[in-house]
């Protein structure tokens, strides 16, 4: 009889598996955890390149389990953060409208954050605008006064040393290659060596489809990598935004639009567009991978989007490839922002689930199987909402192994 190394084993050290961890740990005190991270280190991908935004629930429907952990997740949050002593900026967000086709939209993503019970937002006139971001131009705005910033990398790496005080183990550098079950236990072949646990979560992010069909399942969605890029305003122009500055989102897309926001660090990005990657890792134009680039491409659904959506896409590449056009978009927003007064900056790629016909699946997927639960997609507002995620997936991990 095989004996376990673990109860339970996390895949993927971001800020989804350690917040996850937490609560399956505060649960559950008694289990053995193991999180299996292929990097050195946690938080190394979507978790290290976020914005740091907490945000409040505006865009998200109403009813759906993405709004309602986005909620309870930024109290959970704040409270974590100031208990920890680690910063937690209320800078507060206007989201603009630059144009009067754009309030219908706007009227609906107020409607949606009073629903979802975002506390404090108002819809203001230019006057009120101005007040509040002096350089911002639009006809009408939402007023988010409790949206925040924070820095998930921090926040991540506290996470794991709460984990590693209760006792969690990490197992770095290593690579999940294949999952199979044998005498009741889950057998993770990694890059490391093999690992025995009686269940499994999987938050492997980026990579959490591959994952779920090592263990067998045929997920109806597929990660499609798209790569957002940011600028940073230089030192002498932050003053130009006190707060974040958004655009009114494309309701076709689940990504915001290029927008301007501080950091607990005091600078400004701007950004991200949303181009796609041609690595699930690709966080530049020079990083390929042939077989991972193939891979989406065989999917039917990313044809679908291309077909649909080929002037978006288009105009994506060329805003990538031309800083004149990105500046040209943050200067809806801010009409007096300049081409010199910004520079080049990180990039981040976010892992989009896309269902074959070609739609972006725009709410948290989790399947499960009789010893494994699989986080296919957790885009936006998953950091904010990590510790909600966790403790939903903690409850969700001990029904199964109470069964």
């Amino acid at each position: 009889m095989l004996k376990a190394d673990f109860d339970l084993a996390i895949v993927g050290g971001g800020i989804v598996g350690l917040a996850t961890g937490l609560a399956i740990s505060e649960r559950s005190p008694e289990l053995s955890i193991v999180v299996i991270e292929k990097e050195a280190d946690v938080a190394r991908h979507q978790t290290g390149h976020n914005s740091g935004v907490v945000h409040s629930g505006i865009y998200y429907r109403p009813g759906t389990l993405r709004a309602r952990l986005c909620v309870e997740g930024v109290k959970l949050l704040r409270q974590f953060c100031e208990e920890q002593e680690l910063p937690y900026d209320r800078c507060g967000k206007v989201i603009v409208a630059t144009h009067e086709d754009e309030l219908p939209r706007l009227e609906t993503l107020f409607e949606r954050g009073t629903r979802n019970g975002v506390p404090g937002i108002e819809m203001i006139g230019p006057e009120r605008l101005r007040e509040i971001e002096p350089q911002a131009a639009g006809v009408k705005a939402i007023w988010s006064p409790n949206t925040s910033i924070v820095d998930y990398g921090a926040i991540a790496r506290r996470y794991a040393e709460i984990l590693r005080e209760r006792g969690a183990h990490f197992q770095f550098g290593s690579e999940v290659t294949g999952i199979r079950e044998a005498e009741g236990l889950l057998r993770i072949a990694t890059a490391s060596g093999e690992i025995r646990s009686r269940f499994l979560i999987n938050c492997a992010g980026l990579y959490s489809d591959e994952v779920a069909r090592m263990a067998g399942h045929r997920p109806d969605v597929q990660v499609v990598p798209f790569r957002g890029e940011y600028y940073r305003l230089r030192p002498e122009k932050r003053e130009l935004v006190r707060g974040m500055i958004y655009p009114v989102p494309d309701p076709a897309f689940p990504f915001l639009g290029v927008h301007l926001t501080s950091t607990v660090k005091g600078e400004v990005e701007a950004g991200p567009n949303a181009v796609f990657a041609f690595a699930r890792e690709g966080y530049g134009w020079g990083r390929i991978a042939p077989r991972e680039l193939a891979q989406s491409l065989r999917y039917p659904g990313v044809w679908q989007l291309a077909r649909k959506h080929w002037r978006v896409a288009a105009f994506e590449y060329y805003r990538s490839l031309s800083k004149r056009a990105f500046v040209q978009s943050l200067q809806r927003l801010v009409p007096s922002l300049r081409e010199e007064d910004v520079v080049k900056d990180g990039a981040g790629v976010r892992a989009q689930a896309l269902n074959r016909d070609g739609s972006l699946v725009d709410e948290f997927v989790i399947i499960s199987s009789r010893r494994a639960l699989h986080v296919l997609n957790a885009p936006s507002p998953a950091a904010t909402a990590s510790l909600a995620i966790g403790r939903h997936l903690a409850a969700e991990m001990l029904e199964l192994a109470a069964a």
